[in-house]
């Protein structure tokens, strides 16, 4: 029997940041919240650069409508392969994206981005046929209504993308809390703000302890 639980590996993941743009995000998703929505994107993000996982940027038609990037992927990002895509609504459709890609020499790809049933799927889907293992992550990617994410996971989970969430990624990653447990819990309290109470509770507890 095949193996069900395939795990993401750090030292065989790339990730894939699809068109996280200002005017995507303001006018586009509506599945999440504004402010929770990038939260999402900076923990994948955060995620990403703390197990120091090779990132691919990119944007559609930035000098348009859709707006640039989201300005923390910038600032956390800025020697990443950028990929500002003429025309290309399927990003895979773009040479220079596939090429940014391979050079990863990656077979894992996680990916996120707006919107979920174009931006994220279209890439996704064509990543599986070209024989990648694909992670979409659903909850740092956004589009017009939760019926239309759904379908959209739907379509990929059936073509074998696995979703996942942010949390669940890093959780993967990190595999054992004895690894840099001090890192990984400020990675953990800087998004989730019901783990910013676990870690105060925890350190005041230590604290009093040494008195």
């Amino acid at each position: 029997m095949a193996d069900l639980y395939s795990r993401i590996s750090k030292e065989d993941a790339a990730v894939l940041l699809v068109d996280h743009q200002t005017g995507l995000i303001s006018g586009l998703v509506r599945d999440y919240g504004v402010d929770e929505f990038k939260n999402n994107v900076l923990a994948l993000a955060n995620t990403s650069k703390f197990f120091d996982l090779p990132v691919i940027l990119s944007t559609s038609f930035e000098k348009g409508p859709n707006g640039p990037l989201m300005q923390g992927l910038v600032e956390l990002f800025p020697n990443a392969p950028m990929i500002s895509r003429p025309g290309q609504i399927n990003a895979w459709d773009n040479e220079d994206f596939v090429k940014a890609v391979e050079a990863t020499g990656k077979k894992q790809l996680i990916i996120a981005g707006v919107v979920t049933d174009v931006c994220v799927a279209f890439p996704a889907l064509s990543a599986v046929n070209a024989g990648y293992e694909v992670f979409a992550v659903t909850d740092a990617s956004g589009t017009f209504s939760q019926q239309v994410a759904n379908t959209a996971m739907m379509r990929m989970a059936h073509a074998g993308v696995q979703l996942m969430s942010w949390f669940s990624v890093a959780s993967e990653l990190q595999r054992d809390w004895r690894n840099d447990n001090e890192g990984f819990g400020a990675l953990l309290a800087g998004h989730l703000a019901g783990y910013q109470n676990v870690i105060g509770t925890y350190m005041g507890a230590q604290n009093d302890l040494s008195k």
